[in-house]
């Protein structure tokens, strides 16, 4: 039996954070849902520096392929990407700022980038977690954990370095 409650607090983002700052990854999942639950829900914990392969969600039944952010600490870069690997759009999920959240649709092709330390986002998406068919990656990018990655992830933070509407 799942635990009655479940506390999203400070004392959990700073747990979480410290656990993804120590991670050769840096970032770390706080999962509340088990692998075979029909919903996923997490705390998806991103440092400065973490590479998070472009890839989309795609699943047997249409539609149950989204995503949902919603940034509840510090400010996680999105960016949606074309087939080519073409970046055509940017949005900056901020706790702070006046956009917190945004959810994608079914196959949109995506990664994030931390712009502040201790980033911390809630995720939904549809369940059960089945690891070798949770992402589709997109071809032509380079693997975690590779010197190539993080130069690719070095240019996709800048890119929120930009004015907006600036696309590189």
């Amino acid at each position: 039996m799942d635990a009655p409650l479940q506390h999203l607090d400070q004392a959990l983002f700073d747990r979480v954070a410290a656990e993804a700052a120590r991670s050769p990854r840096l970032r770390r999942n706080h999962n509340l849902h088990a692998e075979p639950d029909a919903v996923q829900r997490f705390l998806n914990v991103l440092q400065p520096g973490t590479y998070v392969r472009p890839h989309r969600h795609q699943r047997d039944i249409p539609g149950t392929g989204f995503e949902c952010f919603v940034v509840l600490q510090g400010a996680i870069g999105l960016l949606l990407l074309e087939e080519d690997g073409r970046v055509i759009g940017r949005e900056r999920l901020d706790a702070a700022g006046p956009l917190k959240g945004i959810q994608l649709a079914e196959g949109q092709i995506h990664t994030l980038v931390a712009l502040t330390t201790d980033a911390v986002m809630f995720e939904v998406k549809q369940g059960p977690y089945v690891p070798t068919a949770d992402k589709d990656f997109l071809a032509g990018f380079p693997l975690e954990g590779t010197p190539e990655a993080a130069a690719q992830e070095r240019v996709w933070r800048a890119l929120f370095e930009q004015p907006s509407g600036v696309e590189a």
